[in-house]
């Protein structure tokens, strides 16, 4: 009985630890805003408006990361720019377009669905229907190819006759 408690007690320990420890490399995983407390508007309003806009805003540096949640000092430079263009009176728009006059498209984290990027949103699915319809014509070919290579009758007896001897 005694050691059975013991065992339960060691096991109860393990399973607070491996909780802990869990809990732990959660926290750590846990994305760390970028935002420094020097960057924040006393307006709340247009803070909210600058956050929306740094999320849609691609950190030249780190790829495909948002300048909100990076570190890079180009990404502090562009939150720094949209809440200046915020407080200046512009429109969220506004200050997309301003940002993406400067930088170029590339800096959407979702490119516009507009003039030559039409080509580019609709070159997946364009390939795959013609993938699709290649792959199509190919196997109804294969199927009459198969019917068409058949051996007449005369064929099939010599065939025998050879494979007899």
């Amino acid at each position: 009985m005694r050691v059975a408690m013991m065992r339960m007690m060691r096991g109860a320990r393990a399973l607070r630890r491996g909780l802990g420890t869990a809990a732990m490399m959660l926290a750590l995983a846990m994305p760390a805003m970028a935002v420094q407390p020097d960057e924040i508007l006393p307006d709340p309003a247009l803070e909210a408006r600058a956050r929306d806009i740094s999320q849609g805003l691609r950190c030249l540096v780190c790829r495909n990361e948002n300048i909100d949640d990076s570190n890079a000092d180009l990404a502090r430079d562009l939150r720094l720019l949209v809440r200046e263009r915020l407080v200046a009176g512009d429109s969220d728009a506004e200050v997309v377009d301003y940002v993406t006059d400067r930088y170029g498209e590339y800096v959407l984290l979702e490119p516009r669905r507009t003039g030559a990027n039409w080509l580019l949103w609709g070159a997946g699915p364009a390939m795959l229907i013609i993938g699709l319809g290649l792959g199509v014509v190919f196997i109804r070919r294969r199927g009459r190819a198969d019917e068409a290579d058949s051996l007449s009758e005369a064929e099939e007896k010599r065939l025998e006759e050879i494979l007899r001897q």
